[in-house]
């Protein structure tokens, strides 16, 4: 039995262990050091594997690149698309160009070292790789064994040249294949040539094809071996010529060649790129002039300056290493194009030359990148970001509109909507304002009003003079082949058009900012109040009938009308406005229930009704607690999806990194903020994973994060206060203040809930709701079949999109003599959605025939319009 004074030291230390617990601020606290070099907490094998059975490939490469370097020298494994993957146990050698992407795209100038014999089709050679403990991937380099060979492979890279050193065993000959005629995506043409000094070889590869798009590139390449071949050879995909110095071929590009060296020779080979001709590919080959060490350790150190912008401090290595291996592959696209004399191959297929100290960028994956990579890259490398927006003006001045998902020199206008606009105003709006900007803006505006008529057929919004005449984009077919998915290019579209909105004020375009913010509300053309859902139409303006979500056509990837995706999984795709789609959904009760049930399952795919952790539609639905009221749930969820779906593994990502847009997600999650509104600066927030975060601004400003208790095996995983700069905030979301000046952000966290901080009305973050709808509505069934002499009822569902008056009107009005609706009115119910049912008579001496009548419903100072189909006599309905 304890005494009363032991009893009491008993209580106190209890208490003091529950305090730690609901308190991240003891007095005994010891925060963990800041990361003082990135580079060793970076393993490039992460995000090499597969992403499960929906997603696959995550199509990341191990191999060594600088940051928006133009080489990615890795290897490539037999039958992947993108190149690499670490389940696969053969190589088809190593590579010059990658893109972490979900369709065949670079890897060009492949290489192979080998000790098998020439054989009769070199040109399909592969061999083992082993992924064991002496396969490693750091920034800068890359080092793997091939066993079968007895080969040991090390790459290094500058910007614009890969340097290899082979070692070869010595009981075997030493050979080193050259396929410029190996790339992912096919190769149309290829070219070889063998120097006479014997140690240098030169070439090309002409290919593109991107996803079954018409694009073509032609990259360039000159190698430099480290002493003289003894033998050589070449091959144009159909018979070997030993002794052959040059070859070519167009029919599937499959030329190549050869060459051998003693046994047991180590070889270093340095190979540099150009997309502009030979000449600037030996010009950038002065880039590998150190040995093989000098450049590893120069690439490393521009690893460690760039990871370095963003200094972390945690308790917990796994994380360490997921966040800056997260933070690297971030860092790897858009891509130098220049020369080093400053050429570049222009959209317009003539060689132009970027000004001194200024860098021509290629390859975005904009769908993907502009919702989380682009205000990265932004905030941390504003002067870089800057020359990437800047790229995008030349290619738009030298093709006439802004490309879409760009690769080299080409508009592939791959995914959907009109996506370079945000990635744009992203870059804008978190720093990068050294650009071109009214000419940007001139070239947005060119495209949302007139389409943005581009090269070789080429438009970057096409159609969208059907989209401003209707206010939406109708489905053209109930198939998924050969049609848009009108649904969520409409989303997106008015997603772009918010970003023009406020990429025009802030240039001082008053006008164009209120037009733009109009069509920004276009969403709620889709908004079907019959579901509460976003669905597609068609072009007589009819909604599909039954549920909002369907299952996927035959050969359909999703369902129809929506990318890479479904109506649930969109719904929640309206980021300028969530309050709006709160008030459509039926308020935040409403809302916050079915959020709850969509988040239920994290990473489901494109068909069932749930969050698709893995693909960039839903990256930003854990913050959309924060405009329910209920924050909370957004810590819970962020945290859920980071400890669950990411690892610092192969297989640690949950979706195809494209371009770093899943890698960005995660950096994001970690730091406890999200650029959640595309086109502004507005940062939503949950619970940092990290207890320390220094983030470095422009101008010697940081942004300094503590949250002590983040990290480590008894975490804090609640959001318990937060003070900026010293005062106390209860909103979540940051000034913006913070992001152009820097600031210091202490958040006091707990092991439990709080369920007051961050649930105010003021505290949720902003949404732009000018130009709203005041209701939205549908008739069911939109054709109705009648006799003359009949009537017959249809259903009005309505919804309220604004605060306003609780009671409504229909009308109707026919464009036939004989055709009538009866009023009627109703009140919206207490989650703003009514239902009525309308009457339409056909008078007798009606001729058979289709005939319009107009339903209107009037809130307030507002209304909307339905165009119902009366099908009078033996012609029957038309589909809905």
């Amino acid at each position: 039995m304890r005494s009363r004074r032991g009893a009491a030291a008993f209580i106190a230390a209890a208490l003091l262990v529950s305090a730690m617990l609901v308190s991240a601020t003891p007095t005994s606290y010891e925060p963990p050091p800041l990361v003082a070099n990135p580079v060793e907490h970076v393993d490039t094998l992460i995000g090499t594997g597969n992403g499960g059975k929906t997603v696959g490939e995550i199509n990341n490469f191990p191999g060594p690149s600088v940051p928006f370097g133009m080489v990615q020298y890795s290897p490539d494994t037999v039958g992947n698309y993108a190149g690499y993957s670490h389940s696969n146990g053969r190589t088809t050698g190593f590579s010059m160009t990658h893109a972490s992407v979900g369709c065949p795209a670079f890897g060009d100038i492949s290489m192979l070292p080998t000790t098998s014999s020439v054989g009769d089709e070199p040109w399909n050679a592969s061999e083992e790789i082993a992924h064991d403990r002496n396969e490693r991937g750091v920034p800068g380099y890359y080092t793997v064994r091939l066993p079968s060979t007895g080969v040991t492979a090390e790459l290094t890279a500058t910007n614009r040249t890969g340097v290899g050193r082979f070692h070869y065993p010595s009981d075997r000959a030493a050979r080193f294949f050259i396929r410029p005629g190996g790339s992912l995506g096919g190769t149309s043409a290829a070219n070889i040539k063998i120097g006479d000094d014997n140690t240098t070889i030169t070439g090309s590869a002409t290919s593109g094809g991107f996803c079954g798009k018409n694009n073509v590139y032609t990259v360039y390449f000159a190698m430099k071996f480290s002493k003289p071949f003894t033998a050589f050879g070449t091959w144009d995909g159909f018979e070997v010529f030993p002794n052959g110095r040059s070859a070519y071929s167009s029919y599937q590009g499959s030329s190549g060649g050869y060459v051998e060296f003693g046994a047991g020779s180590d070889v270093e080979v340095r190979t540099a790129l150009s997309y502009v001709d030979i000449d600037g590919a030996q010009k950038n080959l002065a880039e590998a002039a150190s040995d093989f060490e000098t450049i590893r350790a120069g690439a490393s150190r521009q690893w460690n300056d760039a990871l370095s912008r963003i200094r972390i401090a945690g308790y917990t290595e796994d994380d360490i290493v997921t966040f800056y291996s997260a933070l690297y592959h971030s860092l790897l696209n858009p891509n130098t194009f220049n020369d080093v004399d400053g050429r570049y191959i222009g959209f317009d297929g003539d060689i132009h030359t970027v000004p001194p100290g200024h860098t021509q960028y290629a390859n975005y994956s904009d769908w993907d990148t502009y919702r989380g990579v682009a205000a990265l890259q932004a905030m941390v490398f504003p002067r870089e970001a800057s020359d990437m927006a800047q790229s995008l003006v030349n290619d738009a001045e030298q093709s006439g509109s802004f490309p879409r998902w760009a690769l080299a020199n080409t508009a592939t206008a791959e995914m959907t909507g009109d996506s370079v606009v945000p990635l744009i105003a992203n870059f804008y709006a978190f720093g990068a304002k050294d650009f071109d900007t009214e000419r940007a803006l001139h070239f947005m505006l060119e495209a949302a009003t007139k389409g943005g008529v581009g090269r070789n057929g080429y438009v970057e919004r096409p159609a969208v003079r059907t989209y401003l005449k209707r206010g939406y984009l109708p489905l053209p077919s109930s198939s998924c082949h050969g049609s848009f998915p009108a649904a969520s290019i409409s989303l997106e579209w008015s997603v772009d058009d918010f970003a023009i909105s406020q990429f025009a004020s802030a240039l001082g375009d008053s006008d164009s900012a209120r037009d733009f913010l109009d069509r920004a509300q276009y969403w709620q053309n889709l908004f079907n109040p019959t579901t509460h859902s976003i669905q597609p139409r068609n072009s007589l303006g009819f909604f599909p009938e039954g549920p909002a979500v369907k299952p996927p056509g035959k050969d359909c990837f999703s369902q129809v009308g929506f990318d890479e995706g479904n109506a649930e999984q969109y719904v929640w795709y309206v980021p300028q406005n969530i309050a709006g789609l709160v008030t459509a959904l039926g308020g935040r009760s409403a809302a916050s229930e079915r959020l709850d049930k969509f988040t239920s399952q994290l990473n489901v795919g494109p068909v069932d009704p749930y969050m698709w952790a893995g693909n960039e539609p839903n990256f930003s639905v854990p913050w959309l607690y924060n405009y329910l009221g209920q924050p909370w749930k957004t810590q819970e969820l962020v945290d859920r999806i980071r400890g669950t779906l990411f690892s610092p593994t192969p297989d640690g990502e949950p979706g195809n990194d494209d371009l770093g847009a899943m890698s960005a997600w995660f950096v994001w999650a970690s730091l406890g903020l999200y650029p959640f509104v595309p086109g502004t600066s507005v940062l939503t927030m949950n619970t940092p994973l990290f207890d320390k975060v220094e983030i470095a601004l422009p101008e010697g400003k940081f942004i300094r994060i503590s949250a002590p208790g983040a990290s480590g095996h008894h975490r804090m995983q609640y959001i318990n206060g937060l003070h900026i700069d010293g005062r106390p905030t209860n909103k979540t979301y940051l000034p913006e203040s913070v992001l152009a000046g820097g600031g210091e952000l202490a958040f006091s966290l707990s092991s439990k809930p709080n369920t007051s901080w961050g649930t105010a009305a003021d505290s949720v973050p902003p949404s732009f709701g000018a130009g709203s709808l005041a209701v939205t509505m549908n008739v069911s069934p939109s054709v109705v079949a009648m006799d003359a002499g009949t009537e017959t009822d249809v259903t009005v569902n309505v919804q309220r999109m604004l605060d306003g008056p609780g009671d409504y009107e229909i009308s109707g009005k026919s464009f036939m003599e004989g055709i009538s609706v009866e009023s009627v009115s109703g009140k919206f119910g207490d989650d703003g959605s009514g239902v009525s049912t309308a009457t339409v008579k056909v008078a007798g001496g009606v001729h058979d025939g289709y005939y319009p009548v107009e339903l209107t419903t009037k809130a307030g100072q507002g209304e909307r319009t339905f165009m119902l189909l009366v099908a009078v006599g033996e012609g029957g309905v038309v589909g809905g």
